[in-house]
């Protein structure tokens, strides 16, 4: 989608905080002992009563109202049976629809106390992804994202997921210009004007591409590793990238 006017942007934003707080209000009601269904539970419930509708389940017919992966589950997990437990770093991802609008947004969270090296991952993971929003500006080419975040996870000694790539947004889930690649690339596409777009890195410990699960949806990293991802809705402005997924508070 590319913002035209201030209608245009007043409808991204608003279905921007939709999921920005149907996230964060997941993240505030996980805790140990409860199943991945209920966390998706509680998400369908915040959305319903903001007049939004679960985008991959709308689009996909996912079978959740949100992708709630775990562990070394690194994205699309289908909400299920599976019990969280202390300790474990759990993905949420939500992206849903309003008023002919679409955003997307996730990120990973620990659920009580992790091991270090899995705090380091989730704190460079969110670094890693605001420095590709940082890109997002007129004139600016598409592999600036990727490249970005490329420089930083080499630096810091991580791998990268190399086929689950940042994507159009706004009139549809997924729309031009798809493809965005969150790692090192040539991509010779510019970004313009009013341009709305995700940004999500997927920093990993070794993983470098994402394989699917027999469900047909569930992705694990290949080699198995744990995998961080966090994801903003953007438009590119003439003043920076605008992002539209933050949440109400906080």
């Amino acid at each position: 989608m590319t913002i035209t006017n201030a209608e245009e942007l007043a409808g991204l934003q608003a279905i921007g905080r939709i999921v920005a707080d149907t996230m964060q209000g997941m993240a505030r009601a996980m805790e140990p002992g409860m199943t991945t269904r209920e966390l998706d539970g509680i998400g369908r419930r915040l959305l319903e009563a903001a007049g939004a509708r679960s985008a991959p389940e709308v689009t996909y017919g996912f079978p959740g109202a949100t992708c709630i992966s775990v562990g070394e589950e690194i994205a699309h997990g289908i909400p299920g049976d599976r019990v969280l437990a202390a300790g474990e770093l759990v993905n949420i991802d939500v992206s849903a629809e309003k008023g002919g609008y679409f955003a997307d947004t996730g990120a990973s969270f620990a659920l009580g106390t992790v091991r270090p090296e899995v705090a380091r991952l989730a704190r460079d993971g969110k670094r890693a992804m605001e420095l590709g929003v940082a890109q997002v500006r007129p004139g600016r080419a598409l592999a600036d994202i990727g490249n970005a975040v490329g420089r930083f996870a080499s630096k810091r000694g991580y791998s990268l997921i190399r086929n689950l790539a940042s994507h159009g947004v706004g009139r549809k889930l997924h729309e031009y210009p798809e493809e965005i690649p969150t790692w090192p690339n040539r991509d010779r596409r510019r970004i313009h004007r009013g341009l709305v777009m995700t940004v999500e890195p997927f920093l990993s410990l070794g993983g470098r591409f994402a394989v699917a699960d027999r469900d047909g949806w569930t992705l694990r990293a290949a080699p198995r590793a744990l995998a961080v991802q966090y994801e903003h809705t953007v438009v590119a402005t003439d003043q920076g990238p605008l992002v539209v997924t933050r949440p109400s508070r906080g």
